[in-house]
Protein backbone atom coordinates (compact mmCIF):
# COMPACT_ATOMS: atom_id res chain seq x y z
CA UNK A 1 0.00 0.00 0.00
CA UNK A 2 1.58 3.13 -0.98
CA UNK A 3 0.19 6.09 1.14
CA UNK A 4 2.47 8.51 1.49
CA UNK A 5 3.42 11.01 -1.27
CA UNK A 6 6.10 10.93 -4.09
CA UNK A 7 9.53 11.71 -3.95
CA UNK A 8 10.27 13.57 -7.17
CA UNK A 9 12.38 16.96 -5.68
CA UNK A 10 12.30 16.24 -1.71
CA UNK A 11 14.15 13.14 -2.21
CA UNK A 12 17.01 14.77 -4.68
CA UNK A 13 17.22 17.40 -1.70
CA UNK A 14 17.11 15.37 1.22
CA UNK A 15 19.97 13.55 -0.64
CA UNK A 16 22.20 16.48 -1.82
CA UNK A 17 24.96 15.80 0.50
CA UNK A 18 25.17 12.06 -0.51
CA UNK A 19 24.80 12.87 -4.24
CA UNK A 20 27.32 15.74 -4.07
CA UNK A 21 29.89 13.46 -2.67
CA UNK A 22 29.19 10.36 -4.84
CA UNK A 23 28.55 12.15 -7.79
CA UNK A 24 31.68 14.41 -7.76
CA UNK A 25 33.70 11.46 -7.69
CA UNK A 26 32.26 9.97 -10.18
CA UNK A 27 32.42 13.13 -12.25
CA UNK A 28 36.49 13.02 -10.84
CA UNK A 29 36.98 9.23 -11.85
CA UNK A 30 34.74 8.88 -14.52
CA UNK A 31 35.90 11.65 -17.07
CA UNK A 32 34.19 11.01 -20.47
CA UNK A 33 36.98 9.80 -22.94
CA UNK A 34 38.90 8.20 -19.98
CA UNK A 35 40.30 4.71 -21.09
CA UNK A 36 39.20 1.94 -18.50
CA UNK A 37 41.93 0.10 -16.60
CA UNK A 38 43.46 -1.16 -13.64
CA UNK A 39 44.00 2.03 -11.93
CA UNK A 40 40.60 3.92 -12.76
CA UNK A 41 39.00 0.37 -11.55
CA UNK A 42 40.73 0.50 -8.33
CA UNK A 43 40.01 4.44 -7.90
CA UNK A 44 36.25 3.51 -8.45
CA UNK A 45 36.44 0.47 -6.03
CA UNK A 46 37.45 2.73 -3.11
CA UNK A 47 35.37 5.91 -4.27
CA UNK A 48 32.43 3.60 -3.47
CA UNK A 49 33.36 1.92 -0.45
CA UNK A 50 34.25 5.67 1.25
CA UNK A 51 30.92 6.14 -0.30
CA UNK A 52 29.38 3.57 2.59
CA UNK A 53 28.39 1.03 -0.47
CA UNK A 54 30.55 -1.71 1.26
CA UNK A 55 33.43 -3.21 -0.17
CA UNK A 56 31.74 -6.19 -1.37
CA UNK A 57 29.19 -4.37 -3.59
CA UNK A 58 32.37 -1.86 -4.61
CA UNK A 59 34.08 -5.41 -5.61
CA UNK A 60 30.78 -7.16 -7.17
CA UNK A 61 30.15 -3.76 -9.63
CA UNK A 62 33.91 -3.44 -10.72
CA UNK A 63 34.18 -7.14 -11.61
CA UNK A 64 30.60 -6.18 -13.39
CA UNK A 65 32.75 -3.71 -15.13
CA UNK A 66 35.45 -5.96 -16.11
CA UNK A 67 33.28 -8.14 -17.76
CA UNK A 68 31.90 -5.34 -19.56
CA UNK A 69 35.35 -4.30 -20.99
CA UNK A 70 36.23 -8.11 -21.66
CA UNK A 71 32.51 -8.00 -24.03
CA UNK A 72 33.31 -4.90 -25.43
CA UNK A 73 30.03 -3.20 -24.46
CA UNK A 74 32.10 -0.42 -22.33
CA UNK A 75 34.79 0.77 -23.70
CA UNK A 76 34.93 4.26 -22.01
CA UNK A 77 34.79 5.62 -18.56
CA UNK A 78 31.87 7.42 -19.12
CA UNK A 79 29.65 4.91 -19.81
CA UNK A 80 30.48 3.29 -16.39
CA UNK A 81 28.02 5.87 -14.88
CA UNK A 82 24.47 4.74 -16.43
CA UNK A 83 26.13 1.19 -15.96
CA UNK A 84 26.26 1.85 -12.00
CA UNK A 85 22.85 3.01 -12.13
CA UNK A 86 21.60 0.30 -13.44
CA UNK A 87 23.35 -1.53 -11.09
CA UNK A 88 21.80 -0.31 -8.24
CA UNK A 89 18.30 0.13 -9.27
CA UNK A 90 18.50 -3.88 -10.15
CA UNK A 91 19.90 -4.83 -6.82
CA UNK A 92 17.92 -2.16 -5.07
CA UNK A 93 14.25 -3.31 -6.81
CA UNK A 94 13.21 -5.83 -4.19
CA UNK A 95 14.04 -3.91 -1.28
CA UNK A 96 10.96 -1.90 -2.16
CA UNK A 97 7.89 -2.95 -0.22
CA UNK A 98 5.07 -1.89 1.08
CA UNK A 99 4.30 -1.77 4.68
CA UNK A 100 2.06 -4.98 5.47
CA UNK A 101 -1.17 -3.66 7.19
CA UNK A 102 -3.44 -5.95 5.91
CA UNK A 103 -4.52 -6.81 9.05
CA UNK A 104 -6.72 -5.20 11.93
CA UNK A 105 -5.46 -3.90 13.66
CA UNK A 106 -1.94 -4.30 12.48
CA UNK A 107 0.77 -4.23 14.49
CA UNK A 108 4.11 -2.12 13.58
CA UNK A 109 6.93 -2.32 16.04
CA UNK A 110 9.71 0.42 16.08
CA UNK A 111 13.30 -0.45 17.38
CA UNK A 112 16.46 1.59 17.32
CA UNK A 113 19.15 2.78 19.31
CA UNK A 114 18.17 6.06 21.33
CA UNK A 115 18.74 8.70 19.02
CA UNK A 116 18.12 7.48 15.64
CA UNK A 117 14.40 9.15 15.69
CA UNK A 118 11.84 6.23 16.62
CA UNK A 119 9.70 8.14 18.66
CA UNK A 120 9.19 10.99 15.14
CA UNK A 121 9.30 8.44 13.21
CA UNK A 122 6.32 6.74 14.94
CA UNK A 123 4.46 9.73 14.99
CA UNK A 124 5.17 10.80 11.36
CA UNK A 125 3.55 7.40 10.33
CA UNK A 126 0.56 7.47 12.39
CA UNK A 127 -0.06 11.29 10.41
CA UNK A 128 0.47 9.76 7.59
CA UNK A 129 -1.40 6.69 8.23
CA UNK A 130 -4.47 8.77 9.34
CA UNK A 131 -4.59 11.58 6.58
CA UNK A 132 -4.62 8.19 3.89
CA UNK A 133 -8.14 7.32 6.17
CA UNK A 134 -6.85 4.64 8.56
CA UNK A 135 -7.88 4.83 12.29
CA UNK A 136 -4.43 4.92 14.56
CA UNK A 137 -3.49 4.11 18.02
CA UNK A 138 0.26 4.96 19.69
CA UNK A 139 1.84 3.11 22.17
CA UNK A 140 4.47 4.67 24.35
CA UNK A 141 6.26 1.71 25.13
CA UNK A 142 9.74 3.28 26.10
CA UNK A 143 9.01 4.04 29.74
CA UNK A 144 12.39 4.20 30.77
CA UNK A 145 12.87 7.37 29.06
CA UNK A 146 10.37 10.11 30.75
CA UNK A 147 10.87 12.67 27.96
CA UNK A 148 10.25 9.61 25.25
CA UNK A 149 6.73 9.03 26.73
CA UNK A 150 6.15 12.91 26.86
CA UNK A 151 7.26 13.43 23.57
CA UNK A 152 5.16 11.07 22.31
CA UNK A 153 2.51 12.65 23.85
CA UNK A 154 2.59 16.28 22.34
CA UNK A 155 3.31 14.27 18.99
CA UNK A 156 -0.30 12.59 19.56
CA UNK A 157 -1.94 16.20 20.91
CA UNK A 158 -0.49 17.66 17.59
CA UNK A 159 -1.61 14.91 14.77
CA UNK A 160 -4.87 13.98 17.25
CA UNK A 161 -3.93 10.51 17.80
CA UNK A 162 -4.51 8.84 21.47
CA UNK A 163 -1.09 7.67 23.27
CA UNK A 164 -1.31 4.66 25.48
CA UNK A 165 1.15 5.26 28.10
CA UNK A 166 1.93 4.59 31.75
CA UNK A 167 4.53 6.41 33.91
CA UNK A 168 7.92 6.54 33.69
CA UNK A 169 9.66 3.42 34.53
CA UNK A 170 6.34 1.05 34.33
CA UNK A 171 6.53 -2.21 32.81
CA UNK A 172 6.66 -1.74 29.12
CA UNK A 173 4.74 -5.10 28.40
CA UNK A 174 1.78 -3.88 30.17
CA UNK A 175 1.93 -0.51 27.88
CA UNK A 176 2.04 -3.00 24.71
CA UNK A 177 -0.63 -5.29 26.24
CA UNK A 178 -3.29 -2.50 26.73
CA UNK A 179 -2.06 -0.85 23.73
CA UNK A 180 -3.06 -4.43 21.84
CA UNK A 181 -6.13 -4.71 23.86
CA UNK A 182 -7.57 -1.05 22.97
CA UNK A 183 -6.59 -1.52 19.26
CA UNK A 184 -8.68 -4.40 19.04
CA UNK A 185 -11.39 -4.35 21.30
CA UNK A 186 -12.17 -0.78 18.78
CA UNK A 187 -11.27 -2.74 15.56
CA UNK A 188 -8.50 0.07 14.62
CA UNK A 189 -6.48 0.05 11.72
CA UNK A 190 -3.29 0.08 13.02
CA UNK A 191 -1.14 0.38 16.23
CA UNK A 192 2.54 1.52 16.08
CA UNK A 193 4.75 0.35 19.32
CA UNK A 194 7.60 2.97 19.85
CA UNK A 195 10.53 0.88 22.28
CA UNK A 196 13.34 1.92 23.72
CA UNK A 197 17.15 1.69 22.44
CA UNK A 198 18.58 1.76 25.85
CA UNK A 199 17.89 0.48 29.19
CA UNK A 200 18.91 1.56 32.55
CA UNK A 201 18.45 -1.80 34.15
CA UNK A 202 20.45 -4.55 34.25
CA UNK A 203 18.15 -6.09 31.31
CA UNK A 204 19.52 -7.01 28.00
CA UNK A 205 18.00 -4.58 25.59
CA UNK A 206 17.53 -7.49 22.70
CA UNK A 207 15.77 -9.32 26.28
CA UNK A 208 13.60 -6.81 26.64
CA UNK A 209 12.54 -6.18 23.19
CA UNK A 210 11.91 -10.13 22.68
CA UNK A 211 9.76 -9.92 25.75
CA UNK A 212 7.53 -7.37 24.35
CA UNK A 213 7.10 -9.34 20.47
CA UNK A 214 5.59 -12.38 23.17
CA UNK A 215 3.17 -9.84 24.52
CA UNK A 216 2.15 -8.99 21.17
CA UNK A 217 2.11 -12.49 20.10
CA UNK A 218 -0.05 -13.63 22.76
CA UNK A 219 -2.77 -11.45 22.22
CA UNK A 220 -2.52 -11.20 18.93
CA UNK A 221 -1.42 -14.40 16.78
CA UNK A 222 0.70 -13.54 13.42
CA UNK A 223 1.47 -10.16 15.29
CA UNK A 224 3.57 -7.82 15.29
CA UNK A 225 2.98 -7.35 11.26
CA UNK A 226 6.29 -5.17 10.99
CA UNK A 227 8.93 -5.09 12.69
CA UNK A 228 11.14 -2.16 11.59
CA UNK A 229 14.67 -0.80 13.22
CA UNK A 230 14.45 2.78 12.76
CA UNK A 231 18.32 3.84 11.98
CA UNK A 232 19.93 7.46 11.72
CA UNK A 233 21.52 7.15 8.14
CA UNK A 234 24.44 9.80 9.24
CA UNK A 235 25.99 6.87 11.58
CA UNK A 236 27.49 5.03 8.32
CA UNK A 237 29.08 2.28 9.60
CA UNK A 238 28.00 2.11 12.79
CA UNK A 239 24.44 1.63 11.81
CA UNK A 240 24.95 -1.05 9.67
CA UNK A 241 26.54 -2.58 12.72
CA UNK A 242 23.50 -1.76 14.90
CA UNK A 243 21.09 -3.30 12.11
CA UNK A 244 22.87 -6.63 11.91
CA UNK A 245 22.73 -6.84 15.78
CA UNK A 246 18.81 -6.64 16.13
CA UNK A 247 17.97 -8.09 12.72
CA UNK A 248 20.03 -10.97 14.10
CA UNK A 249 18.00 -10.29 17.63
CA UNK A 250 14.86 -9.68 16.58
CA UNK A 251 14.13 -11.00 12.80
CA UNK A 252 13.47 -7.42 10.99
CA UNK A 253 11.09 -7.25 8.62
CA UNK A 254 12.23 -4.06 7.23
CA UNK A 255 14.11 -0.61 8.23
CA UNK A 256 13.65 2.99 8.28
CA UNK A 257 16.47 5.26 7.48
CA UNK A 258 15.97 8.37 8.85
CA UNK A 259 17.79 11.80 8.77
CA UNK A 260 19.77 11.30 4.65
CA UNK A 261 19.20 14.68 4.48
CA UNK A 262 21.87 15.35 7.18
CA UNK A 263 24.55 12.74 5.65
CA UNK A 264 27.25 12.49 2.70
CA UNK A 265 26.56 8.62 3.58
CA UNK A 266 23.54 7.67 1.75
CA UNK A 267 25.03 4.75 0.56
CA UNK A 268 24.31 3.16 3.42
CA UNK A 269 21.06 2.03 2.07
CA UNK A 270 22.64 0.18 -0.29
CA UNK A 271 24.99 -1.96 1.57
CA UNK A 272 21.92 -2.46 4.30
CA UNK A 273 20.23 -4.03 1.55
CA UNK A 274 22.80 -5.88 -0.31
CA UNK A 275 24.17 -7.52 3.07
CA UNK A 276 21.45 -7.83 5.05
CA UNK A 277 18.63 -8.74 2.90
CA UNK A 278 16.02 -6.31 4.56
CA UNK A 279 13.54 -4.37 2.72
CA UNK A 280 13.94 -0.62 2.72
CA UNK A 281 10.28 0.70 3.57
CA UNK A 282 10.54 3.94 4.87
CA UNK A 283 13.37 7.12 4.62
CA UNK A 284 13.21 10.11 6.03
CA UNK A 285 14.06 13.38 4.62
CA UNK A 286 13.77 15.96 7.18
CA UNK A 287 11.79 17.10 10.27
CA UNK A 288 8.20 18.42 8.26
CA UNK A 289 5.58 15.12 8.69
CA UNK A 290 5.54 15.03 5.05
CA UNK A 291 9.39 14.44 5.09
CA UNK A 292 8.66 10.40 5.98
CA UNK A 293 8.31 8.89 2.72
CA UNK A 294 8.10 5.27 0.87
CA UNK A 295 11.33 4.24 -0.76
CA UNK A 296 11.55 4.39 -4.53
CA UNK A 297 14.31 2.45 -5.30
CA UNK A 298 14.48 4.27 -8.97
CA UNK A 299 14.30 7.68 -7.54
CA UNK A 300 16.58 6.80 -4.80
CA UNK A 301 19.56 5.99 -7.19
CA UNK A 302 18.88 9.12 -9.81
CA UNK A 303 19.09 11.09 -6.50
CA UNK A 304 21.88 9.24 -4.91
CA UNK A 305 24.05 9.04 -8.59
CA UNK A 306 22.78 12.32 -10.13
CA UNK A 307 23.20 12.41 -13.97
CA UNK A 308 26.25 12.56 -16.15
Amino acid sequence: MKFLSGLGDRLREGLRRSQEYLAGGLGAVLETDRPIDDALLEELEELLIAADLGAALAADFTNRAREEVMFGTVTRAGQLRPLFRRFLVDMLSPAAQPLNLDHRPAVVLLLGVNGSGKTTTAAKLASSLKGSGKRVLLAAADTFRAAAIEQLKRWGERIDVEVIRQAAGSDPGAVVFDAVKAATARALDVLIVDTAGRLHTKTNLMDELVKLRRVIERQLPGAPHETLMVLDAPTGQNGFAQARVFHEAIALTGVCLTKLDGTAKGGIVVRIVRELKVPVKLIGLGERVEDLQTFDPQAFVDALVGEA
